[in-house]
C-alpha cells in the first residue's frame, strides 16, 4: 500500500448518525425472558455482535441474546441489564446481570439468556431446574453498568488483512454506554477518518492509514452524547490479526 496517497473525500466525510439514547439506569421495563442451551451452559462465540470467544466467556458466561429493539443494529452490543423474574415462589429478589452478545427475536421476549444466566434467576440452585422447566418467565429489567473495571479494549478482527483492510471489535465497553461511531486519525492529512459499521460491535476500513493509529469513539449514555479519544496511539503500525489493545478510555 502506498502510504503517500491521499484518501478520497468519502473517507473524510462523517456519516449522519441518529443517536438513540441508552436506556436510563432508573428505567425499569417489563417483558418476558427465555434461555438457550450450550454444552457448558455459557454463551456462544458465534453471536451477532462479533465477539468470538469473548462473547462466550464474558461475565462468566452470563450473557444474553437481545431483541431487535434492544440490539439496535449493534449499538446495544455490550449493554448490561439487571434482570429479575417475577415468579415469587421460584425467583430471587436480586436476579442476575447479563451482557448482550447476540441478537434474535423470541416469542414475546426481549431477552434470551444463556442457561447459566437463566438459572441464576432462581432463589436457589435446587429451584433452577423448576424455573428452566417453565421455558419462558415474566421479568423486569433495567440497564446498568457491567462493573468490569479496566479500560475499553480494541481487538483486531480475524477478517483483517494487513495492510489493506482493518476490522476491529470493541470490547469491555462498560455496559451503560453505547458506541455510535468510530474514527481513526491520519497523521498525513491530520484528519479523522470514519470507520464503517460492519455489524454488531465490528467496525472496518479499507486501505487504512500507515503508522500508529489513534482512535476515538462517539458515545452516548442516558445523560449525554460525546466523543471520547485515546490520548495515546492505540493500534500499532505493525498490527496483526488477534491483537488486543487496551486503550486509556474507561466507559461506564
Amino acid at each position: 500500500m502506498d502510504c503517500s496517497l491521499k484518501y478520497s473525500c468519502i473517507f473524510m466525510c462523517m456519516n449522519i448518525i441518529m443517536l438513540l439514547p441508552a436506556f436510563s439506569y432508573s428505567q425499569t421495563l417489563v417483558s418476558k425472558a427465555s434461555f438457550y442451551s450450550t454444552s457448558d451452559g455459557m454463551g456462544t462465540p458465534s453471536g451477532a455482535c462479533g465477539y468470538g470467544d469473548y462473547g462466550k466467556d464474558v461475565n462468566n458466561g452470563e450473557v444474553c441474546t437481545a431483541s431487535r429493539r434492544l440490539y439496535r443494529n449493534g449499538a446495544g452490543c455490550g449493554a448490561c441489564y439487571q434482570v429479575r423474574c417475577k415468579n415469587n415462589a421460584l425467583c430471587s429478589e436480586e436476579g442476575t446481570k447479563v451482557v448482550v452478545t447476540d441478537s434474535a427475536d423470541g416469542q414475546e421476549t426481549d431477552l434470551i439468556l444463556s442457561y447459566k444466566a437463566y438459572a441464576k434467576l432462581a432463589k436457589t440452585p435446587s429451584l433452577a431446574a423448576h424455573l428452566c422447566g417453565k421455558g419462558v418467565v415474566d421479568i423486569e429489567y433495567r440497564r446498568v453498568s457491567c462493573g468490569y473495571g479496566g479500560n475499553l479494549m480494541v481487538k483486531i478482527h480475524e477478517d483483517s488483512k494487513y495492510a489493506d483492510y482493518l476490522a476491529i471489535v470493541v470490547l469491555n465497553q462498560g455496559g451503560a454506554t453505547d458506541i455510535h461511531a468510530v474514527e481513526i486519525y491520519e497523521e498525513e492529512s491530520q484528519q479523522w477518518i470514519s470507520m464503517r459499521k460492519a455489524y454488531g460491535a465490528v467496525w472496518d476500513l479499507s486501505s487504512p492509514p500507515c503508522g500508529d493509529l489513534k482512535v476515538r469513539f462517539l458515545t452516548s449514555t442516558s445523560v449525554e452524547s460525546k466523543w471520547v479519544q485515546s490520548d495515546k496511539a492505540v493500534i500499532p503500525a505493525q498490527w496483526k490479526v488477534g491483537l488486543t489493545i487496551e486503550t486509556d478510555i474507561q466507559l461506564t
